[in-house]
Parts: structure tokens; C-alpha cells; sequence
């Protein structure tokens, strides 16, 4: 309790509280005030949540901090929140970038500030509901509500193709989570009407009822990673967006699929999850092998970290399904990681096309002549997006790499293809970028980074260093929620 109020409440309606208030300073001439509340909006989403991790008991087994109150109670649907280690971390990942990204956007964003500023406080509390919601329904209900925020980003304050981005992005995600709904209608009919999710963790489910609600679930959450071949939607959306749209897709939106494998899944239908492991497994290693060599020939910035995404969130389901704690751990340490590094790179070009308006890759060349405190942080960004030892890029992929040759070595071997292939993508675009001559007049006359521009990016090398280095305080809280997630699953066996 804070004040009174339940902490996960106020991490979830502090936000979207700051976001109702920043939407009735109105009109563009109240900008400057927008901004400010904005900021102090997710400044204070950000506080809330800080407690969650101090006051968080890594060995206590089950939910903490749980929130239970009668909402629907003529469907037995009730505001149910609960947090475990790894909802813990999504978590404080949010909320962090949510601050980032205001601040991001102070000076570029010109025209209908308020309502640009409240989409991502609207975003954050919306995204913050989905990872502690313990009732089916409320976390359906927030999980289809992350949509309207960023449907609208992408499409008011995207580039020339946003309409058409928006809505293959809106057209995409709505479609699979439509089976999602109908699975957790059938599992409310067979629980005797109950929507919770520790209900359902319970049912004896056969195994044909597991496998199609597996499929079901699959669909909708597979779309959100994306794992290939449902993946297409997100280049374009990246694309359009605007940095701070893109920042937010990549950083926290991408980890609702991971999430849900995790929360719903795994553990409601476990016999079908190991009975399809391999069919997910497969699907995992050609995102992290194809969409890698599909990076490698990308011309356009945007469109290679996006592809360079669906590749490193194919570690991610690898690691989900391969049903061992260092696999498992080592997914959840891959989304943080992931969030951190491909957020930051994304500010990265939205650095350089803040000042060239280009994102094509032909057209920069020598930034590091007249970019030199830039080229620094890019540089970082960039080895640790390759997996070098000492980034949190590196943690993560290890710990699913160690956790596969314990599964298959060609798991690993497969798996371990990305180091190359990240490296690859990710070194040749940052040489091509930054070193040799000055390219040209426009990059000849580019200014290094401002001290906002030097805020957002060094707390992300911060981070980024941190995780590296001492990833204990992020692993230690995730130790008993996998394994007790992990003793669930393999329990149930098949017939």
C-alpha cells in the first residue's frame, strides 16, 4: 500500500490518470504544459513501481501484491492483479521507458502535443494492466486496449505510408487475439464460471481441448512477438511510426507475446505446450537464422532493427520451449535486454532523421566526424544488439543458449548462428553509418547530440552496462516464479 492505495493500482492508474489530465490542457497553445504533466506523469508511473521490486520477496511461491475486487459480478469477473518475478520486471521496463520516451519527444514533437504525450501515458497504464492482471477477462480487456493507443501513434503522427502501416498493424493483432477471447470464453464454460486465471491453472483438461486452445492462444500471442511467418506487419509499423512509436513497439509491446506464452500457455494447457514445443521451436530458430540474413541486406535503419527484433525475440519462444530453468530465465533476461537495446537504437535513428530526414542508410557516412559523442553511444548500442560479453545483449542469449545445448546441441548450434549474424547486420550498418569520410554536405553540417538527447541515451547505456555486467539483481527475482512455472508444466504428462 501506498498512501492508501494498492501499489499495483497506482502502477497501472497513475499514468492513465496523467494522461486524462494532460489531454484537458486542449489546444497546441498549452503545449509547454502538456509536456511538463506529462512528464511528471510518468515520473511519478515510474516511482510507483520502484517500490514493487524493494518490497518483492524473490523466494515466496505464488502472487504478491494482490488486488482483488467484485467487477462483473453476474459473470464472476473480478479486478484481480498479481504480480510474480517475472510480470516484476515488464513491469519497471514499462515504466522506465515511458519516461523516456516524453522526454524523447519534448522538442520533436510540434503539433497536437498533448493528446501525443497522453497515448503513451494511456499506453503505459494499459500495458502495465496486461502484466499484472490475474482475471481473464481484465487481461483481455487491457491487452486489446494497447492497440488504440498505438494505432492512433502510428497513425497521426506517422510517416507518409502510417494510414496503411496503422491499420495492417490494428488489422493483424486484432484478428489473432479474436481466438484468444474464444479460448478463454471455452475455459470460463468449463471452470463452472470462473475467469480467473489461477482457476484455470487448475483444469484437467484433455489433451485435444489443450491443443486447440494452445493454437488458439498461439496465434494471438505469436502475432505480438512476432514470430515468423506473422511477423510481416511489423517492419512497416516500425517504419511509420514515429520514434517514440517505435521505441515503445519494440521495447515493451513485442513482450506482451512472451508474456502471454507465459501467463496463459504454459501453464493452462501444459500437455499441449510440450506436445507443440517442437513446432515452436522450429518457427523460433527460422526467425533467429532467416530474419537474421533478411537483416543483413535491409538499406533502410528502421527496417533492419526491426527485422533485427523478430530475430532476437526468436531467443525469446526458444527459450520459453525448451522447458528448462536457464532457458526459461534466460528468455525473460532476453526481453529486458531486448527492451533496453532495441529502444536505444531506435532513438538512434531517430537522432540522425531528426536532423537528415533520411533513414536510408546510402545517405549518412563519416557521422563520427562531426557526431563524435553520438558515435560513442551508438557504438555501445550497437555491440551490445551484436551480443558482446559485458552488455545485457549477451546475458540473455547465453543463458538460452546454455539452456538449449541442454535440449539439442543443433538447438544451440542453430541458435548460437545469431552472434554471427547480429554481428554482421549490426556492424556493417554502424560502419557504413559512422566511419570514413564525411559523406556529404548534410552530414558535414550535423550537431552532436543536446543534453536531453544525452539524458535518454546515456540512462539506456546505463542500463544497458548494468545488466551486463551484474545481471543478479534481475535474475534473482525470476529464480522461484520459473521454477515454480516450470515444476507445473512438467508434472502434467502426456498419455
Amino acid at each position: 500500500m501506498l498512501l492508501g492505495f494498492p501499489l499495483l493500482s497506482l502502477a497501472v492508474w497513475v499514468p492513465i490518470a496523467a494522461g486524462i489530465v494532460v489531454l484537458a490542457t486542449g489546444s497546441d497553445r498549452n503545449a509547454g504544459a502538456a509536456r511538463q504533466i506529462a512528464l511528471v506523469g510518468s515520473m511519478l508511473g515510474f516511482l510507483v513501481t520502484l517500490p514493487l521490486y524493494f518490497r518483492f520477496d524473490p523466494a515466496a511461491r505464488g502472487f504478491q501484491f494482490e488486488v482483488l475486487t467484485p467487477w462483473i459480478e453476474s459473470f464472476s469477473v473480478n479486478y484481480h492483479l498479481g504480480i510474480d518475478g517475472i510480470s516484476l520486471l515488464l513491469i519497471l521496463l514499462n515504466s522506465f521507458t515511458t519516461v523516456l520516451v516524453v522526454i524523447a519527444g519534448w522538442q520533436v514533437i510540434q503539433e497536437r502535443v498533448a493528446q501525443y504525450m497522453a497515448a503513451f501515458l494511456f499506453l503505459s497504464g494499459f500495458m502495465n494492466g496486461v502484466f499484472s492482471a490475474l482475471d481473464a477477462l481484465l487481461f483481455y480487456v487491457f491487452f486489446e486496449a494497447t492497440l488504440i493507443p498505438m494505432f492512433i501513434i502510428i497513425g497521426v503522427w506517422g510517416g507518409p505510408n502510417r494510414v496503411y502501416a496503422a491499420l495492417k498493424f490494428f488489422l493483424y493483432t486484432l484478428l489473432g487475439s479474436l481466438l484468444l477471447l474464444v479460448a478463454l470464453i471455452y475455459l470460463y464454460n468449463v471452470s463452472d464460471g470462473s475467469f480467473s486465471l489461477l482457476d484455470f491453472y487448475r483444469l484437467p483438461l484433455p489433451i485435444e481441448a489443450q491443443v486447440l486452445i494452445f493454437l488458439a492462444f498461439m496465434l494471438s500471442f505469436a502475432v505480438k512477438v512476432p514470430m515468423w511467418p506473422v511477423h510481416t506487419w511489423l517492419p512497416d509499423a516500425h517504419v511509420e511510426a514515429p520514434t517514440g512509436g517505435s521505441v515503445v513497439l519494440a521495447a515493451i509491446m513485442l513482450k506482451l507475446g512472451g508474456y502471454g506464452f507465459l501467463r496463459l500457455s504454459l501453464p493452462i494447457v501444459p500437455d499441449a505446450s510440450q506436445y507443440l514445443a517442437g513446432f515452436v521451436i522450429a518457427l523460433s530458430l527460422i526467425a533467429v537464422v532467416y530474419i537474421g540474413l533478411v537483416a543483413l541486406v535491409q538499406s533502410d535503419l528502421k527496417k533492419l532493427i526491426a527485422y533485427s527484433s523478430v530475430s532476437h525475440m526468436g531467443f525469446v519462444t526458444l527459450g520459453l520451449f525448451i522447458f528448462n530453468a536457464h532457458g526459461m530465465e534466460g528468455a525473460v533476461i532476453q526481453m529486458i535486454s531486448h527492451g533496453f537495446i532495441s529502444g536505444a537504437l531506435f532513438l538512434c535513428v531517430g537522432v540522425l532523421y531528426d536532423r537528415m530526414h533520411s533513414r536510408q542508410i546510402a545517405d549518412y557516412g563519416g557521422v563520427v566526424n562531426t557526431m563524435p559523442v553520438f558515435a560513442a553511444l551508438f557504438m555501445l548500442f550497437a555491440l551490445a544488439n551484436s551480443g558482446l560479453p559485458g552488455t545485457s545483449g549477451f546475458v540473455g542469449e547465453f543463458m538460452v543458449i546454455m539452456g538449449a545445448v541442454k535440449a539439442s546441441f543443433w538447438y544451440a548450434f542453430a541458435a548460437a548462428t545469431t552472434l554471427v549474424f547480429g554481428a554482421a547486420y549490426t556492424l556493417w550498418m554502424y560502419k557504413r553509418v559512422i566511419f570514413g569520410a564525411v559523406a556529404n554536405s548534410h552530414v558535414a553540417a550535423l550537431k552532436d547530440i543536446n543534453m536531453r538527447e544525452f539524458l535518454v541515451l546515456g540512462l539506456l547505456a546505463v542500463a544497458v552496462l548494468a545488466m551486463g555486467v551484474w545481471p543478479n539483481p534481475f535474475a534473482e527475482v525470476l529464480h522461484t516464479s520459473v521454477n515454480d512455472l516450470l515444476t507445473h508444466v512438467t508434472q502434467s504428462k502426456l498419455p
